[in-house]
C-alpha cells in the first residue's frame, strides 16, 4: 500500500498540466512547481555510493508556498541496493531567513521500490541546514539523523561542513568534509571537492572527486570523480 501510494504521488506530478489549474490569486499552478531532471556517472550520497560505482538517473518536483518558506514534493533516483533499482522519496521542508543566515529544515520519506523480501525498504531522515554567503564565499553547516535508514542501517547521524566561492556568475567551487556514524554499517569520515558549471539558465553540469576513509568496507567507500548534469524547469 505505501509503495503504491508513493508511486502514484510521483505519477500524479508528472501529470500536472499547469495551463489548466489556477490558485486563488490568479497565477498558474505552474509557477508554485518547479521540477528537475538529471543524471550522472555515479549516485554519490554522504560521499558513498548508491549505484554500485554505475552511472544513474534522478528526478524531483518542489511545490514551493507563495511565501517561500515551505516545500514539498515526491523525488526518486536509480539505486543498487537489496534488488532495488528505484529510490522514491516525499520531502516536507521549512527554510526561513534570519540575521544574514539561511536555514533549511525538513524531513524526507525514502522507499526503495521492489526490494527483495525480508530487506528493510523505508527510512525516514531529518535534516538541518544553516549557510551564509559574503560576497562570493559561502558556507554551510549540515546536520542530520535517521532513526531508521533502509537496508542494514538501523540510525546514523551525519555531520558536514562545507565551503563555496563563486569564480564568475555561472563557475562555483564547492568543497566539504562529513563525518557519519551509524548502527548496522561502518562509521567513516568523506570529503569531496569540484566545480559546477552553469551551461545555461536551467542547465548545470558538476565535476567532483569524492573520497572517505572506509576503502576496507566495500567498493562504494572507494574514491572516484563523478560527472553530473541537472535540468531544472
Amino acid at each position: 500500500m505505501i509503495r503504491t501510494t508513493a508511486l502514484a504521488a510521483l505519477a500524479a506530478v508528472a501529470l500536472v498540466n499547469p495551463a489548466v489549474a489556477q490558485s486563488a490569486s490568479g497565477q498558474s499552478a505552474r509557477d508554485a512547481w518547479s521540477f528537475e531532471l538529471g543524471a550522472g556517472t555515479d549516485n554519490r550520497s554522504k560521499n558513498a555510493s548508491k549505484s554500485g560505482n554505475d552511472g544513474y538517473a534522478f528526478g524531483s518536483a518542489t511545490w514551493k508556498s507563495e511565501n517561500g518558506l515551505f516545500y514539498a514534493g515526491p523525488g526518486f533516483e536509480t539505486i543498487q541496493a537489496g534488488g532495488s533499482n528505484i529510490e522514491a522519496e516525499f520531502v516536507v521542508g521549512y527554510q526561513p531567513e534570519a540575521f544574514g543566515y539561511r536555514f533549511d529544515f525538513n524531513a524526507v520519506y525514502k522507499q526503495r521500490v521492489g526490494a527483495q523480501a525480508g530487506y528493510d525498504e523505508v527510512g525516514v531522515e531529518l535534516t538541518g541546514n544553516v549557510s551564509r554567503s559574503i560576497g562570493p564565499a559561502s558556507a554551510r553547516l549540515q546536520v542530520q539523523y535517521s532513526p531508521d535508514a533502509p537496508g542494514s542501517t538501523d540510525s546514523f547521524t551525519w555531520v558536514e561542513g562545507r565551503i563555496g566561492w563563486d569564480f564568475t556568475n555561472r563557475l562555483e567551487g564547492t568543497a566539504a568534509f562529513g563525518r557519519r556514524e551509524q548502527n548496522g554499517a561502518p562509521d567513516y569520515t568523506g570529503w569531496n571537492a569540484g566545480l559546477t558549471y552553469a551551461l545555461t539558465d536551467a542547465i548545470d553540469v558538476d565535476v567532483r572527486y569524492y573520497d572517505t576513509d572506509a576503502h576496507t568496507f566495500g567498493e562504494q567507500y572507494e574514491d572516484a570523480l563523478v560527472a553530473q548534469v541537472a535540468y531544472a524547469f
